[in-house]
C-alpha cells in the first residue's frame, strides 16, 4: 500500500470513527430524560428478534421497571459452550439493568431433546448422565454470574439481584402423562406445532422426527408458564434457533392469562465458515476449563479475526461504546500488537474463569510463545496443574527414551518414518530448540527440572509432555 494510500485509509478510520463518537453521544443525551433500557442492547446487537415482532414500544415501557427475565440451558452435556454464553450475558446485562433472572436448566427436557437446528434424533441420555450434567451446568452458570459480580460490575453501589438457577424436572417428576397431555397438551393445535421450521426441516428429511421431540415446544412452553405463574416471569430470551418453541409458549401463555409476555432472541454464534459452534458440530468452544482450559479460551478469543473483533468487543464484553471505540482506535496504530483481540480474550476469560484463570492463560500463553527456556522452567507446580488440556501427555520417565519415542508416544506423527523425516528436516522443536537428530533425552535441557517438555512442530502445533 502506497503511502498516499495509507493516508487516506486512516483519514477514513478516524472519520468512521468520529461518526461513532458522534452517534454515541447522541444517543446518550437523547436518553438523558429516559432511564436506560435493556432494548438499548440492540444496538450492539445481542437481540436479534423480538416476539411478537410488532411489540417493540410495548416491551420497551415493559423493561422500564423491573422484570423477571429467563433463559433455559439443556444439559446434554456436561458444560456449556461459547454457544451459549452469549444468552448467559443477555441474563447478565438483565442484572446490570435491575432485572431479576432465571437460568432454567433442563433436567426434564434433556430426557425430551430439542429438534431445533438438528437434522436427526438426539442420542437419549441415562438418568444418571442428565442429573450430572445438572449439577456440572449449574456450576458453569455459578461461577461465571459470580465472576461478573465481583470482577466486572463497577457500579458497587448498585446491588445486583442474584441470579436463580432453576431444573425443570421439579414441576414434571410427579405429574401423571395422562393429566399433563389431558389438560396441557389439549392447548396446543396441530397446524402450529406442524408450521414450526425445526418440525417442517425434519419431516421433510430422511431422518423424519419422533414423536419425543415432537413434543419439545409443548414441554418449553409450559416451562415459561411456569415460571410466569411462579415468579411472573414475562420475558424469555433464547438463541434465534428457539424463536419457534418462544412463539409457541409465548401464544400458550397468552391463551391461559390476561396479561402479555415477550422474547428476546440473541444470534447464534458461528465459525467464519458460518457453522454454528456447538458440540454438535464437534469444533465446541467449553466452558468448564476440564474440557477446555483458561488457555484455550483465551487464544480462541486472540485469534478472532480483524473483521470480526469489534462485533465480538459489543457481543461478548461489558466495555462500553467509547471503550471500544477506543481500543479500535488504539488497533489501527498499532495493528501488530492486536490489543483489540487481547482484550476481548481478556475479557472474556476473566468473566468464565476469574482472574486466576485468566492469570494462568497468559502464564501459559508466555511459556508457549516468547520462546523462552527460562519461563518454561519456572513453571509451578500449581501453574503445571492449568496446562492446556489438550495439549498435556503423561508419560514414564525412562532411561533410553529418544527424541522420536517421544514424538510417537505424544502423537505428534502417525508414522514414525514421518516423525524421523521431519526431525532431520530441522521441523521439530524441544523447549524452543530446534532438534535435527532423535538423540536419548536429556535431563535439564530436553526433560526440565520441573519435569516438563514442550514439544512443537511446525510453527503452532504445541505438546506438552508431563513426566511421571
Amino acid at each position: 500500500m502506497s503511502a498516499s494510500m495509507k493516508s487516506q485509509w486512516k483519514l477514513l478510520t478516524l472519520t468512521k470513527n468520529s461518526i461513532n463518537r458522534c452517534k454515541t453521544f447522541l444517543r446518550r443525551n437523547s436518553n438523558s430524560l429516559t432511564p436506560p433500557n435493556l432494548l438499548d442492547l440492540q444496538g450492539r446487537g445481542i437481540f436479534q428478534h423480538i416476539y411478537p415482532e410488532k411489540s417493540f414500544n410495548e416491551l420497551l415501557k415493559r423493561l422500564s421497571t423491573p422484570q423477571c427475565i429467563y433463559c433455559g440451558f439443556d444439559p446434554t452435556a456436561d458444560s456449556l459452550h461459547i454457544g451459549n454464553l452469549l444468552a448467559i450475558i443477555a441474563l447478565i446485562h438483565g442484572q446490570r439493568y435491575g432485572h431479576n433472572v432465571i437460568a432454567l436448566v433442563g433436567g426434564a427436557t434433556a430426557q425430551v431433546g430439542d429438534p431445533s437446528g438438528k437434522t436427526k434424533d438426539r442420542i437419549p441420555l441415562e438418568i444418571h448422565d442428565v442429573e450430572r450434567n445438572v449439577e456440572k451446568i449449574g456450576e458453569n452458570l455459578q461461577r461465571i454470574f459470580n465472576n461478573h459480580k465481583t470482577l466486572l460490575w463497577e457500579n458497587k453501589h448498585q446491588s445486583l439481584h442474584n441470579v436463580r438457577i432453576e431444573n425443570n424436572i421439579h414441576w414434571y417428576k410427579d405429574k401423571n402423562v395422562v393429566d399433563f397431555l389431558s389438560i396441557i397438551g389439549r392447548k396446543f393445535r396441530m397446524g402450529p406445532m406442524l408450521s414450526k421450521h425445526s418440525v417442517q426441516s425434519r419431516l421433510s428429511s430422511e431422518e423424519g422426527m419422533s414423536f419425543t421431540e415432537f413434543t419439545y415446544q409443548i414441554f418449553q412452553s409450559f416451562d415459561w408458564f411456569q415460571l410466569y405463574q411462579k415468579y411472573n416471569c414475562r420475558i424469555q430470551i433464547g438463541g434465534t434457533d428457539q424463536l419457534g418453541n418462544i412463539q409457541a409458549g409465548h401464544d400458550f401463555i397468552e391463551k391461559q392469562i390476561d396479561d402479555r409476555v415477550f422474547g428476546l432472541t440473541v444470534p447464534l454464534v458461528t465459525t467464519t465458515a458460518g457453522n454454528k459452534l456447538g458440540k454438535t458440530a464437534g469444533n465446541a468452544v467449553w466452558l468448564d476449563p476440564l474440557k477446555t482450559s483458561q488457555y484455550e479460551l483465551y487464544q480462541y478469543f486472540l485469534n478472532v479475526s480483524d473483521d470480526e473483533v469489534e462485533k465480538y468487543l459489543k457481543l461478548f464484553t461489558f466495555l462500553s461504546d467509547d471503550d471500544i471505540m477506543n481500543i479500535l482506535e488504539i488497533q489501527q496504530s498499532t495493528p501488530d500488537q492486536r490489543p483489540a483481540q487481547k482484550k476481548l480474550a481478556e475479557q472474556v476469560t476473566l468473566l468464565v474463569h476469574g482472574a486466576t484463570g485468566l492469570e494462568m492463560a497468559k502464564i501459559w500463553t508466555e511459556a508457549l510463545f516468547q520462546g523462552s527456556v527460562e519461563k518454561l522452567s519456572q513453571l509451578s507446580e500449581d501453574e503445571l496443574k492449568y496446562a492446556p488440556v489438550s495439549l498435556v501427555t503423561e508419560l514414564p520417565l525412562q532411561d533410553d527414551m529418544t527424541v522420536k519415542d517421544m514424538c510417537m508416544e505424544t502423537k505428534c506423527f502417525r508414522m514414525e518414518a514421518d516423525a524421523v523425516r521431519i526431525i532431520k528436516s530441522g521441523g521439530v522443536y524441544i523447549n524452543h530448540s530446534r532438534v535435527t537428530e532423535s538423540s536419548l533425552l536429556k535431563y535439564g535441557t530436553d526433560i526440565l527440572p520441573n519435569k516438563l517438555t514442550l514439544i512443537r512442530i511446525g510453527k503452532k502445533n504445541f505438546y506438552i509432555v508431563k513426566w511421571i
